[in-house]
């Protein structure tokens, strides 16, 4: 390759990607209330019930990211054996949506954890592969499922225990994107990577809260080390901050100088219409996934959009930690995804 490390190493935390590193394609699934959504029309497969023809909702998760991973590669017209490596990740112990997804595939895996900022962790790091040319073309995977999700972290669906009205809604699908050099797909120019933040919130139904600081802390990072603003991106998106922490962090870039003023918006709020009963609004690893590889992909493809930059945000509690009295690290990554033009 020829290519010094010092080329792609903006700073500690961002990293640009010289070569022409692309989203070849990307898929989504989701299950029916995220088809009834706003974006309900950009998803590529959506589920009519939440088992996805399956006998338990771990199982229809599973099959929500075997759905998205095998659309992304149809698109391309690739197969299995055209991908070097799978980075995926999941909300569930031990990743286990997407080690059984990946056994299924048989594509080498490299599974990762980030909570609800999961979409990014990913993304980012199967384009830092294909730019350095340690692989052809890599697979950036991610799923939630709402009762899966629920059974695990809080109260499982059947219980019926009431939430506050700053708890989120996890959304229950699944997003991949098939990354490699060249093409017509979006290219990925820029991934900042979160440091963890913890502001000290304990309430696991106020993750909105929680995770906007660490929100912040990766934007600024983000601007500052590329020089770019807010007025370069003609979209930027949190995860899944919702109705509570999307006016944190849009007051707080405000007070830092940052006017991200009309072309900031939450992944969260975008999934879901006001009129369905979600709380604040969507969350999981799912809430940024589907959006980006399902609506943004599409602006981007088509030009109605130039630049966007997609910071995921995640909550890093265990239902062990949180029981026991522990506050709630949190942590963002951002990925700049550029119009698909040649």
């Amino acid at each position: 390759m020829g290519s010094q490390a010092g080329e792609f190493r903006v700073s500690r935390q961002t990293w640009q990607f010289t070569r022409d590193v692309r989203l070849v394609s990307s898929a989504t699934a989701v299950g029916p209330k995220e088809g009834e959504g706003p974006l309900g029309t950009y998803f590529d497969k959506v589920y009519d019930d939440m088992y996805a023809g399956q006998d338990c909702w771990e199982d229809a998760e599973r099959q929500l990211m075997e759905d998205a991973v095998q659309l992304a590669l149809d698109k391309a017209g690739l197969t299995e054996q055209d991908v070097d490596v799978i980075i995926a990740g999941d909300l569930l112990n031990q990743n286990i949506t997407t080690n059984f997804t990946a056994e299924q595939l048989v594509i080498p895996l490299m599974g990762m954890y980030g909570a609800c900022s999961t979409s990014m962790l990913t993304l980012a790091n199967a384009a830092a592969l294909v730019n350095a040319g340690y692989v052809n073309r890599a697979i950036a995977a991610c799923s939630s499922h709402n009762a899966t999700a629920e059974r695990q972290y809080r109260y499982p669906t059947e219980y019926g225990g009431q939430k506050p009205p700053s708890a989120q809604w996890t959304v229950t699908g699944a997003g991949a994107g098939l990354v490699g050099i060249g093409g017509n797909g979006p290219r990925i120019t820029y991934a900042t990577i979160g440091k963890v933040v913890d502001m000290g919130v304990k309430d696991p139904f106020d993750m909105g809260s929680a995770m906007a600081p660490a929100a912040v802390s990766t934007l600024q990072t983000h601007f500052t080390d590329t020089g770019r603003t807010p007025r370069d991106y003609d979209l930027i998106v949190t995860g899944d901050l919702a109705s509570v922490g999307y006016p944190i962090v849009k007051e707080w870039m405000q007070r830092e100088g940052y006017d991200m003023e009309g072309v900031y918006n939450d992944c969260g709020l975008m999934v879901y219409s006001p009129e369905q009963e979600v709380f604040a609004g969507g969350s999981g690893c799912a809430s940024s996934a589907v959006v980006t590889y399902g609506y943004i992909v599409d602006q981007l493809n088509k030009g109605l959009l130039k630049k966007v930059l997609v910071c995921a945000t995640g909550a890093l509690l265990s239902p062990v930690s949180y029981q026991q009295g522990n506050s709630i690290p949190c942590i963002a990554h951002a990925v700049a995804l550029e119009g698909g033009e040649a």
